[in-house]
């Protein structure tokens, strides 16, 4: 799984979810915060039509968080929203990744079953939207 694979899914798991699988894999790795967790804000870019021109629209709140293990290894994480706490979790996993023994342990006990999750919930989602589809269309009368 490439490091950003892996930050979308951290980023969009919930805390308390992420936070029991961490536990789960029992890795204990002491670390210290080097910069934050900090909250700001950051500018939402969008298109038209998904290709048009880039237009700016609107920020969003961001907190962010940068981890060093004992080792020097640093780790980063960003997620939406003012939680502290998942930030740095998700800068905690990230440090750890760096490092193989971990990585393989990471990838296939929690990332694995985190994108299963997160597929399930978007199919879900995907149903239910498409539950409630309308079609129009348009009768011609024959004159």
């Amino acid at each position: 799984m490439t490091p950003t694979q892996r930050h979308r899914l951290l980023a969009l798991t919930p805390f308390d979810r992420l936070a029991q699988g961490w536990q789960s894999l029992g890795i204990q790795a002491s670390h210290r915060c080097v910069r934050g967790p900090e909250t700001g804000m950051a500018m939402v870019r969008g298109r038209m039509g998904g290709s048009g021109s880039a237009f700016n629209l609107g920020e969003m709140t961001l907190t962010r968080a940068s981890v060093a293990l004992d080792d020097g290894t640093l780790g980063h994480g960003w997620v939406r929203g003012r939680d502290k706490a998942h930030a740095e979790l998700i800068a905690l996993v990230d440090a750890c990744a760096h490092h193989d023994h971990w990585a393989r342990r990471i990838d296939s006990e929690l990332m694995a079953p985190l994108e299963q999750a997160l597929d399930e919930q978007c199919n879900q989602a995907s149903q239910t939207a498409a539950a409630t589809r309308v079609d129009f269309f348009t009768m011609v009368r024959g004159e």
